[in-house]
Protein backbone atom coordinates (compact mmCIF):
# COMPACT_ATOMS: atom_id res chain seq x y z
CA UNK A 1 0.00 0.00 0.00
CA UNK A 2 1.62 3.23 -1.21
CA UNK A 3 1.00 6.77 0.02
CA UNK A 4 0.19 8.04 -3.45
CA UNK A 5 -2.39 5.27 -3.84
CA UNK A 6 -4.12 6.47 -0.68
CA UNK A 7 -4.08 10.06 -1.98
CA UNK A 8 -5.67 8.94 -5.25
CA UNK A 9 -8.21 6.81 -3.36
CA UNK A 10 -9.28 9.75 -1.15
CA UNK A 11 -9.51 12.07 -4.17
CA UNK A 12 -11.78 9.67 -6.09
CA UNK A 13 -13.93 9.15 -2.97
CA UNK A 14 -14.40 12.91 -2.56
CA UNK A 15 -14.93 13.75 -6.25
CA UNK A 16 -17.00 10.67 -7.15
CA UNK A 17 -15.33 10.68 -10.53
CA UNK A 18 -11.98 9.31 -11.80
CA UNK A 19 -11.49 12.11 -14.34
CA UNK A 20 -12.02 14.94 -11.86
CA UNK A 21 -9.83 13.20 -9.29
CA UNK A 22 -7.05 12.74 -11.84
CA UNK A 23 -7.27 16.41 -12.81
CA UNK A 24 -7.12 17.50 -9.16
CA UNK A 25 -4.15 15.22 -8.47
CA UNK A 26 -2.46 16.34 -11.71
CA UNK A 27 -1.99 12.82 -13.01
CA UNK A 28 -3.20 11.04 -16.12
CA UNK A 29 -6.48 9.20 -15.56
CA UNK A 30 -5.17 5.80 -16.79
CA UNK A 31 -2.31 6.04 -14.29
CA UNK A 32 -4.68 6.95 -11.45
CA UNK A 33 -7.07 4.13 -12.37
CA UNK A 34 -4.19 1.65 -12.48
CA UNK A 35 -3.04 2.63 -9.00
CA UNK A 36 -6.59 2.25 -7.65
CA UNK A 37 -6.76 -1.22 -9.20
CA UNK A 38 -3.46 -2.17 -7.57
CA UNK A 39 -4.77 -0.96 -4.22
CA UNK A 40 -7.97 -3.01 -4.69
CA UNK A 41 -5.87 -6.06 -5.57
CA UNK A 42 -3.86 -5.63 -2.38
CA UNK A 43 -7.01 -5.12 -0.29
CA UNK A 44 -8.62 -8.11 -1.96
CA UNK A 45 -11.96 -6.53 -2.77
CA UNK A 46 -13.42 -3.59 -4.73
CA UNK A 47 -13.20 -0.16 -3.15
CA UNK A 48 -15.64 1.53 -5.54
CA UNK A 49 -18.90 0.74 -7.24
CA UNK A 50 -18.52 1.93 -10.84
CA UNK A 51 -21.90 3.43 -11.72
CA UNK A 52 -23.04 5.15 -14.90
CA UNK A 53 -23.31 8.50 -13.09
CA UNK A 54 -19.97 8.16 -11.31
CA UNK A 55 -18.31 6.09 -8.62
CA UNK A 56 -19.17 5.60 -4.97
CA UNK A 57 -17.18 3.81 -2.25
CA UNK A 58 -18.19 0.27 -1.35
CA UNK A 59 -18.51 -0.71 2.30
CA UNK A 60 -14.82 -1.68 2.24
CA UNK A 61 -14.03 1.66 0.63
CA UNK A 62 -15.90 3.60 3.29
CA UNK A 63 -14.05 1.76 6.04
CA UNK A 64 -10.69 2.37 4.39
CA UNK A 65 -11.47 6.05 3.77
CA UNK A 66 -11.46 6.89 7.50
CA UNK A 67 -8.01 5.37 7.96
CA UNK A 68 -6.65 6.79 4.71
CA UNK A 69 -7.54 10.34 5.72
CA UNK A 70 -5.95 9.87 9.15
CA UNK A 71 -2.77 8.44 7.59
CA UNK A 72 -2.46 11.36 5.19
CA UNK A 73 -3.11 13.86 8.01
CA UNK A 74 -0.45 12.20 10.19
CA UNK A 75 2.02 12.29 7.30
CA UNK A 76 1.35 16.00 6.77
CA UNK A 77 1.90 16.60 10.49
CA UNK A 78 5.14 14.63 10.34
CA UNK A 79 6.37 16.76 7.46
CA UNK A 80 5.51 19.96 9.31
CA UNK A 81 7.27 18.65 12.40
CA UNK A 82 10.43 17.97 10.41
CA UNK A 83 10.19 21.38 8.75
CA UNK A 84 10.41 22.96 12.22
CA UNK A 85 14.14 22.26 12.22
CA UNK A 86 14.56 25.00 9.66
CA UNK A 87 15.30 28.43 11.08
CA UNK A 88 12.83 30.44 9.01
CA UNK A 89 9.07 30.40 9.44
CA UNK A 90 8.04 28.73 6.20
CA UNK A 91 5.72 26.13 4.75
CA UNK A 92 1.98 26.60 4.86
CA UNK A 93 -0.90 27.25 7.22
CA UNK A 94 -4.61 26.61 6.62
CA UNK A 95 -7.02 28.92 8.44
CA UNK A 96 -10.77 28.81 8.86
CA UNK A 97 -12.76 31.98 9.56
CA UNK A 98 -16.47 32.71 9.95
CA UNK A 99 -18.34 35.01 7.50
CA UNK A 100 -19.15 37.65 10.16
CA UNK A 101 -15.42 38.21 10.78
CA UNK A 102 -13.72 37.47 7.45
CA UNK A 103 -14.83 40.51 5.35
CA UNK A 104 -13.71 42.99 8.00
CA UNK A 105 -10.30 41.69 9.09
CA UNK A 106 -9.03 39.12 6.58
CA UNK A 107 -7.46 41.62 4.20
CA UNK A 108 -5.34 43.47 6.80
CA UNK A 109 -4.45 40.19 8.55
CA UNK A 110 -3.18 38.59 5.34
CA UNK A 111 -1.32 41.77 4.34
CA UNK A 112 0.41 42.02 7.74
CA UNK A 113 1.28 38.33 7.75
CA UNK A 114 2.68 38.39 4.22
CA UNK A 115 4.90 41.35 5.13
CA UNK A 116 6.32 39.56 8.17
CA UNK A 117 6.43 35.99 6.80
CA UNK A 118 6.55 36.05 2.99
CA UNK A 119 7.69 32.42 2.77
CA UNK A 120 4.47 31.04 4.27
CA UNK A 121 1.56 30.08 2.03
CA UNK A 122 -1.82 30.78 3.64
CA UNK A 123 -4.97 28.88 2.67
CA UNK A 124 -8.32 30.25 3.87
CA UNK A 125 -11.62 28.44 4.40
CA UNK A 126 -14.67 30.63 5.08
CA UNK A 127 -17.53 28.72 6.67
CA UNK A 128 -19.86 28.66 9.67
CA UNK A 129 -18.48 27.67 13.07
CA UNK A 130 -19.80 24.11 13.23
CA UNK A 131 -18.22 23.26 9.88
CA UNK A 132 -14.89 24.80 10.92
CA UNK A 133 -14.86 22.83 14.18
CA UNK A 134 -15.39 19.61 12.21
CA UNK A 135 -12.57 20.59 9.83
CA UNK A 136 -10.25 21.15 12.82
CA UNK A 137 -11.20 17.84 14.38
CA UNK A 138 -10.58 16.07 11.05
CA UNK A 139 -7.21 17.75 10.58
CA UNK A 140 -8.26 19.63 7.45
CA UNK A 141 -7.26 23.08 8.81
CA UNK A 142 -4.71 24.30 11.37
CA UNK A 143 -6.59 27.18 12.99
CA UNK A 144 -10.06 28.70 13.07
CA UNK A 145 -11.08 32.25 13.97
CA UNK A 146 -14.62 32.15 15.33
CA UNK A 147 -16.92 33.70 17.91
CA UNK A 148 -18.45 30.85 19.91
CA UNK A 149 -18.21 27.10 19.38
CA UNK A 150 -20.37 24.17 20.38
CA UNK A 151 -19.76 22.56 23.74
CA UNK A 152 -18.23 19.11 23.73
CA UNK A 153 -15.92 19.74 20.79
CA UNK A 154 -12.38 18.40 21.06
CA UNK A 155 -10.71 21.67 20.01
CA UNK A 156 -8.69 24.06 22.17
CA UNK A 157 -10.21 27.54 22.50
CA UNK A 158 -8.23 30.69 23.28
CA UNK A 159 -10.19 33.88 23.97
CA UNK A 160 -8.67 36.83 22.14
CA UNK A 161 -11.10 39.63 22.99
CA UNK A 162 -14.71 40.60 23.40
CA UNK A 163 -16.28 42.82 20.80
CA UNK A 164 -19.34 45.07 21.32
CA UNK A 165 -22.34 44.96 19.03
CA UNK A 166 -24.16 48.15 18.02
CA UNK A 167 -27.77 48.76 17.08
CA UNK A 168 -28.13 49.18 13.32
CA UNK A 169 -30.90 51.55 12.18
CA UNK A 170 -31.81 53.26 8.91
CA UNK A 171 -30.17 56.70 8.71
CA UNK A 172 -33.64 58.24 8.43
CA UNK A 173 -34.84 56.57 11.64
CA UNK A 174 -35.96 58.84 14.49
CA UNK A 175 -33.33 57.24 16.79
CA UNK A 176 -30.45 57.27 14.30
CA UNK A 177 -28.90 60.48 15.71
CA UNK A 178 -28.83 59.27 19.30
CA UNK A 179 -25.40 58.83 20.89
CA UNK A 180 -26.58 55.83 22.91
CA UNK A 181 -29.66 53.64 23.25
CA UNK A 182 -31.06 51.33 25.90
CA UNK A 183 -32.72 48.00 25.20
CA UNK A 184 -36.06 49.48 26.26
CA UNK A 185 -35.76 52.17 23.58
CA UNK A 186 -35.23 49.78 20.69
CA UNK A 187 -38.16 50.18 18.33
CA UNK A 188 -40.73 47.45 17.95
CA UNK A 189 -39.54 46.54 14.46
CA UNK A 190 -38.35 43.27 12.88
CA UNK A 191 -34.84 42.19 13.83
CA UNK A 192 -33.12 41.27 10.58
CA UNK A 193 -30.64 38.48 11.08
CA UNK A 194 -28.37 36.07 9.34
CA UNK A 195 -29.54 32.53 8.71
CA UNK A 196 -29.75 30.50 11.92
CA UNK A 197 -26.66 28.46 10.95
CA UNK A 198 -24.60 31.55 11.85
CA UNK A 199 -23.73 31.83 15.54
CA UNK A 200 -24.35 35.61 15.46
CA UNK A 201 -28.03 35.01 14.69
CA UNK A 202 -28.38 32.65 17.65
CA UNK A 203 -26.58 35.16 19.89
CA UNK A 204 -28.92 37.99 18.85
CA UNK A 205 -31.95 35.83 19.58
CA UNK A 206 -30.64 35.05 23.09
CA UNK A 207 -29.89 38.72 23.85
CA UNK A 208 -33.30 39.82 22.62
CA UNK A 209 -35.06 37.10 24.59
CA UNK A 210 -33.17 38.16 27.73
CA UNK A 211 -34.55 41.69 27.36
CA UNK A 212 -38.07 40.71 26.42
CA UNK A 213 -37.71 41.53 22.73
CA UNK A 214 -39.11 39.21 20.10
CA UNK A 215 -36.46 38.76 17.44
CA UNK A 216 -37.91 38.03 14.03
CA UNK A 217 -35.96 36.23 11.33
CA UNK A 218 -38.51 36.95 8.61
CA UNK A 219 -35.76 37.80 6.12
CA UNK A 220 -32.82 35.51 6.98
CA UNK A 221 -29.63 36.31 5.06
CA UNK A 222 -26.30 34.58 4.55
CA UNK A 223 -24.11 37.71 4.49
CA UNK A 224 -23.92 40.46 7.09
CA UNK A 225 -23.68 43.08 4.34
CA UNK A 226 -27.08 41.91 3.10
CA UNK A 227 -28.60 42.42 6.55
CA UNK A 228 -27.13 45.93 6.71
CA UNK A 229 -28.44 46.74 3.24
CA UNK A 230 -31.95 45.66 4.26
CA UNK A 231 -31.72 47.79 7.41
CA UNK A 232 -30.67 50.76 5.28
CA UNK A 233 -33.71 50.11 3.07
CA UNK A 234 -35.99 50.44 6.10
CA UNK A 235 -36.89 46.76 6.38
CA UNK A 236 -36.06 46.55 10.10
CA UNK A 237 -33.20 46.87 12.59
CA UNK A 238 -30.34 44.64 13.67
CA UNK A 239 -27.25 44.26 15.85
CA UNK A 240 -23.88 44.59 14.13
CA UNK A 241 -20.32 43.76 15.33
CA UNK A 242 -18.15 46.84 15.90
CA UNK A 243 -15.52 45.68 13.39
CA UNK A 244 -18.11 45.95 10.60
CA UNK A 245 -18.92 49.62 11.23
CA UNK A 246 -15.92 51.30 9.47
CA UNK A 247 -16.59 49.35 6.27
CA UNK A 248 -20.36 49.77 6.31
CA UNK A 249 -20.61 53.44 7.39
CA UNK A 250 -22.03 55.75 4.71
CA UNK A 251 -24.25 53.13 3.11
CA UNK A 252 -27.54 54.34 4.52
CA UNK A 253 -27.27 52.72 7.93
CA UNK A 254 -26.63 54.33 11.35
CA UNK A 255 -24.84 52.45 14.15
CA UNK A 256 -25.71 53.40 17.73
CA UNK A 257 -24.07 51.88 20.85
CA UNK A 258 -26.26 50.30 23.49
CA UNK A 259 -25.77 51.50 27.07
CA UNK A 260 -26.24 49.20 30.05
CA UNK A 261 -25.99 45.47 29.29
CA UNK A 262 -24.47 46.20 25.90
CA UNK A 263 -24.17 42.94 23.96
CA UNK A 264 -20.72 41.57 23.20
CA UNK A 265 -19.45 38.61 21.27
CA UNK A 266 -16.24 36.69 21.82
CA UNK A 267 -13.47 36.45 19.26
CA UNK A 268 -11.69 33.11 19.72
CA UNK A 269 -8.91 31.19 18.02
CA UNK A 270 -9.41 27.43 17.84
CA UNK A 271 -6.90 24.67 17.21
CA UNK A 272 -6.75 20.91 17.51
CA UNK A 273 -4.68 20.12 20.65
CA UNK A 274 -3.59 16.68 19.40
CA UNK A 275 -2.06 18.08 16.23
CA UNK A 276 1.45 19.45 15.97
CA UNK A 277 1.44 23.26 16.01
CA UNK A 278 3.84 24.55 13.38
CA UNK A 279 5.84 27.76 13.54
CA UNK A 280 3.75 29.06 10.64
CA UNK A 281 0.49 28.43 12.55
CA UNK A 282 1.87 30.04 15.71
CA UNK A 283 3.10 33.06 13.74
CA UNK A 284 -0.23 33.49 11.97
CA UNK A 285 -2.08 33.33 15.27
CA UNK A 286 0.13 36.07 16.72
CA UNK A 287 -0.23 38.39 13.73
CA UNK A 288 -3.98 37.82 13.44
CA UNK A 289 -4.59 38.52 17.12
CA UNK A 290 -2.73 41.82 16.95
CA UNK A 291 -4.38 42.90 13.69
CA UNK A 292 -7.92 41.96 14.72
CA UNK A 293 -7.41 43.73 18.04
CA UNK A 294 -6.86 46.97 16.15
CA UNK A 295 -10.36 46.66 14.66
CA UNK A 296 -12.07 46.59 18.08
CA UNK A 297 -12.36 49.43 20.65
CA UNK A 298 -9.50 49.31 23.16
CA UNK A 299 -11.70 49.04 26.26
CA UNK A 300 -13.08 45.65 25.12
CA UNK A 301 -9.75 43.93 24.46
CA UNK A 302 -8.13 41.17 26.47
CA UNK A 303 -11.49 39.86 27.61
CA UNK A 304 -12.22 42.86 29.86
Amino acid sequence: MEVHQLRYFVAVSEDGNFSRAAERMRVAQPSLSQQIQKLEAEIGQPLFDRLSRGVTPTEAGRRLLTFARKILTDLADARRCVDEYRDAVAGGVSVGIIPTIAPYVLRPVLAAFRTQHPQVKVEVLEDVTDSLVRALEDGEIDLAIVSTCRSGSAVHRELWLREPLLAALPESHRLAKRKRLSWEELPDEPFLMLHETHCLSRQIQRWCSRHGIRASAALPAVQLSTVIAMVAAGQGISLVPAMAVPLETGRGCAFVPLGDSAPQREINILRNPVRFRSKAAAAFSEVARETIGQAVPAETKNGT
